[in-house]
């Protein structure tokens, strides 16, 4: 089985450590969108602490993946800029990527899957990870084959994250905030720059063996 990943909104870092590891992939298209998930979704770390950014979609029901739309009638995108701004600003790689994240922020798109894959692709690029993404044509239902990935990276889940699979890193707000495992892999190029390649290769998340 070709490894089959979720889609996902600026994926934490165990979602990119595995991708890292597959020369081919297939995104998750067909599926009935789930709530609460990384599909729409990403953690940061804030002077705060950790917070949630979550893009607001337009779906049904029964709405497939493919079909759940961006909504737009609140400026959540600007607002993501902004609190991204607030927490990397004083990164030391914020400048070097700010200017693509600004564009692809504030592009508009019709489809999460959409405004997902533009983020990806520019991740895969700036991480040096050559994997050929491809979206499922059809619902594959779950089989327990390892390479099966879909459901593995949960934000419900996330604290069960351990220093021991997630190795410290230098993070913005480490004088007044405990360190955070597995945020959006933003966390780790903002603070990491080229060397969060490296870092990825290092996680040893369960998902990722």
């Amino acid at each position: 089985m070709t490894p089959l990943f979720s889609t996902a909104y600026l994926p934490p870092v165990a979602y990119m450590s595995a991708l890292q590891r597959c020369t081919a992939a297939e995104v998750e298209w067909c599926e009935t969108f789930p709530k609460q998930t990384y599909r729409n979704r990403a953690h940061i770390m804030t002077a705060g602490g950790v917070r949630a950014l979550t893009v607001p979609v337009v779906r049904t029901n029964h709405s497939r993946t493919d079909e759940v739309l961006v909504d737009y009638k609140e400026r959540w995108n600007v607002v993501h800029l902004r609190t991204l701004t607030a927490a990397y600003a004083a990164s030391p790689y914020f400048l070097y990527y700010k200017d693509d994240l600004e564009r692809l922020l504030l592009q508009r798109y019709r489809r999460l899957v959409d405004l997902n894959g533009a983020l990806l692709d520019w991740l895969l690029g700036v991480l040096k990870i050559d994997c050929v993404m491809t979206p499922t044509r059809d619902f594959l239902p779950p089989c327990g084959d390892p390479n099966d990935l879909r459901y593995v990276f949960s934000p419900k889940r996330r604290d069960e994250a351990t220093g021991a699979l997630f190795p410290p890193y230098y993070q913005v707000f480490c004088d007044r905030q405990p360190f955070a495992a597995d945020l959006s892999v933003v966390d780790v190029l903002m603070n990491l720059g080229p060397e969060a390649g490296e870092y990825l290769r290092g996680v040893s998340s369960p998902a990722c063996a």
